[in-house]
C-alpha cells in the first residue's frame, strides 16, 4: 500500500546517465531496463507513493487494501518482461500472481450466469447453453488467434512494423474495424454479444469506435490464458518489485519530486529541475512519462517542438471512469443458475444498456440503468487485503467528467454510486447495506484530483485525434524531435492498462538510440 517508504531515496544526485520523469509502472520499467543494461539511472516521482495507477492504498477503513485504479494484470502476461521474466521481477525480486479460474462471471437477470473459465473449451460449453453457434464463433475466433493474428499484435504491442504477409492483412483488417461491428456480425445471442462487448471494453474505449474491431479477440484470448491475473499484496506489488529490481542495479527512486522543468541545451535535453529547485543533469536520456498534454510546456531553452505541440493539441481523455470503493464483511457471492459463486471479477451491462450509457456518456449524462460494470472482489484470492474475513470490494464504470444537467458531482456522487451498487446487489449475496462497512465514491473529477496524470477523469491515457480523423490509444513515437528526449508512459503506444509496453518499447529506443544492444536485456520482440 505504498510501503516500503522507509528505504525509499529521499536525495537527488547532481547528475546520472538517465532521468525518468515519473515512477507509474510504465516510468519503472524503463528505468528497469536501462539499469539493467549498465546505466545509472534516477526514476523522479511528484507523488509520495510510487506506482501511478498501480497503487494500492487504503481508500476506506485501516487495513484495507484497495487497488485505487488498476486491478487487473492480465495484458502485462504476454509481455516479454513478465512471460520471460526478463528482470526477474517473478524470480528475484518478490512479484507473484494468481491467474484465477472462473476469469470472469456475468450474473444474468433470470438468476443465471456466463462463466468465463480459464479453458476455450468449458468456455465454449457454457456459452453453448445460450447458442451453441455462438459456441463454434467463439472456438472459430479464439482459433484465428492462436494460429496468426496473436503474433502480428506481439508485433503491433511492440511498435514494430506489421509484415506484408496474410496474417498481417487480416490483422489490419480486423483492427479497423469496431468491436460493436465484430461482435454483432460473428454473434447472434444477445447474451454472448453482451459479454464479448463486455469484454471489449476492457481498455475503457468506446467498442463502438473504429479501430476497436481487435479487442473481442485479443481481450478474450488474454482472459482464456490468464484469467483475472491478481497480483498478490495489490496493484503496488509491481511498481514495488521493479523498484526492487531498480535499486539492485545501482538506480534510486525518489518520491515527493516533481519536476518541473526539462532543461534543453545546445539543442538537447541536458537536465530536469523539480519544484524545490533542485537539478540533475541528465548524461545521456531524458524519459518522460509526464502526460503528453503537459510536457510541451515543460521544455525550458527551446520554443515548443511541433510534435509536441501536436501531441498536446490533439490529446482528449476519452472515456473518464467513476469508481466505487468498499469494505465488506465477506466475500460477495455471484448469483448462479447452482447457487452463489464467489469470484475476483464479474461483468454487467448488457449491448443495448452499454450502447445506451455511451450515447449518454457523450451527452454529458451518467447511466446506471444498464451500464458497463467491472466489479472486482480480490480478497476471494488474496485474503491478506483485508482483516479477518473481510473483503475490498470495487466498481469500475464509465461517466461524464462534467454532468450536462448542472449538478456538480461532489453532491451526486454518492447517490450515483449508491445506484451502482443496487444493481451489483440485485444479483449477488452478501452485499446488503448491513454488510457494507464503509464506501468511497470517486467520481471522474475524484480520479483526476488522485492521480494528475489522470486528465479529465482518464485513468488510461486517454487518446489522441490524428489530423486524418483516425483515433489512436497512444502518441506512436518514443523519441522526439528534441535528441536525448523520450516518451514513455499510457499516452504513447499502446496506450494505457497495464501492460508495461510503452516502458518496455523505450527502453528499447533509447538503448539503441544509445548504441547498446537491446537484446543484452530483452528480446527481440
Amino acid at each position: 500500500m505504498g510501503t516500503a517508504d522507509d528505504r525509499r531515496h529521499t536525495e537527488v544526485p547532481d547528475e546520472v546517465d538517465a532521468v525518468i520523469l515519473g515512477a507509474g509502472h510504465n516510468g519503472l520499467v524503463c528505468a528497469g531496463y536501462l539499469a539493467a543494461a549498465g546505466l545509472e539511472v534516477l526514476v523522479l516521482e511528484a507523488r509520495d507513493v510510487p506506482g501511478g495507477d498501480t497503487v494500492t492504498e487504503e481508500l476506506t477503513l485501516p487495513g484495507f487494501a484497495h487497488d485505487s485504479c488498476s486491478s487487473a494484470h492480465v495484458l502485462i502476461q504476454s509481455n516479454p518482461l513478465i512471460r520471460d521474466d526478463e528482470l526477474g521481477l517473478l524470480s528475484a525480486y518478490g512479484l507473484r500472481y494468481v491467474m484465477t479460474d472462473p476469469a470472469v462471471v456475468l450474473p444474468q437477470a433470470d438468476g443465471d450466469a456466463l462463466v468465463m473459465h480459464r479453458d476455450v473449451g468449458a468456455t465454449a460449453e457454457e456459452i453453448a447453453r445460450w447458442s451453441t453457434a455462438d459456441a463454434e464463433s467463439f472456438r472459430t475466433l479464439l482459433d484465428e488467434w492462436s494460429h496468426g493474428l496473436a503474433a502480428v499484435h506481439a508485433r503491433w504491442n511492440s511498435n514494430l512494423p506489421l509484415r506484408d504477409d496474410d496474417a498481417s492483412k487480416r490483422y489490419r483488417e480486423l483492427r479497423a474495424g469496431s468491436a460493436w461491428d465484430v461482435v454483432h456480425e460473428r454473434f447472434t445471442h444477445p447474451v454472448i454479444r453482451s459479454f464479448m462487448l463486455w469484454l471489449a471494453l476492457a481498455t475503457i474505449q468506446d467498442p463502438r469506435r473504429p479501430g476497436t474491431g481487435v479487442l473481442p479477440s485479443s481481450i478474450a484470448a488474454g482472459r482464456i490464458n490468464f484469467g483475472w491475473t491478481t497480483p498478490i499484496g495489490g496493484s503496488s506489488a509491481l511498481p514495488e518489485a521493479l523498484i526492487r529490481q531498480i535499486e539492485a542495479h545501482g538506480g534510486r527512486v525518489v518520491c515527493s519530486a516533481p519536476v518541473s522543468a526539462i532543461d534543453v541545451v545546445n539543442g538537447r535535453a541536458a537536465a530536469v529541475r523539480t519544484g524545490d529547485g533542485r537539478r540533475v543533469r541528465a548524461r545521456r536520456a531524458v524519459v518522460s512519462s509526464a502526460h503528453l498534454a503537459k510536457l510541451a510546456d515543460m521544455l525550458s531553452g527551446i520554443g515548443v517542438p511541433s510534435d509536441l505541440a501536436e501531441a498536446r493539441d490533439t490529446w482528449r481523455p476519452g472515456l473518464s471512469v467513476f469508481a466505487v470503493h468498499a469494505a465488506l464483511r465477506g466475500d460477495l457471492g455471484f448469483h448462479t443458475r447452482k447457487g452463489p459463486m464467489p469470484s475476483v471479477a464479474a461483468g454487467f451491462g448488457t449491448a443495448e444498456g452499454i450502447a445506451r450509457q455511451m450515447a449518454a456518456f457523450h451527452r454529458g449524462e451518467p447511466d446506471a440503468t444498464d451500464p458497463w460494470l467491472l466489479v472486482v472482489d480480490q480478497t476471494v484470492v488474496d485474503p491478506d487485503r483485508a482483516p479477518g474475513d473481510a473483503a475490498t470490494f470495487k466498481i469500475l464504470t464509465i461517466a461524464p467528467y462534467e454532468r450536462a444537467d448542472g449538478r456538480s458531482w461532489e453532491e451526486s456522487k454518492v447517490e450515483h454510486a449508491e445506484a451502482l451498487v443496487g444493481l451489483v446487489r440485485a444479483r449477488s449475496d452478501g452485499l446488503e447495506p448491513g454488510d457494507v462497512l464503509a464506501l468511497r465514491a470517486e467520481s471522474p473529477v475524484d480520479v483526476a484530483a488522485h492521480n494528475t496524470h489522470n486528465l479529465g477523469g482518464s485513468c488510461h491515457g486517454g487518446e489522441f485525434l490524428t489530423p486524418s480523423g483516425e483515433v489512436i490509444p497512444g502518441w506512436t513515437s518514443y523519441r522526439t524531435s528534441v535528441p536525448g528526449l523520450f516518451l514513455t508512459g499510457a499516452t504513447t503506444h499502446p496506450g494505457g492498462s497495464v501492460s508495461g509496453r510503452p516502458g518496455r518499447n523505450t527502453a528499447r529506443t533509447v538503448l539503441t538510440d544509445l548504441g547498446i544492444d537491446p537484446e543484452t536485456v530483452m528480446g527481440p520482440i
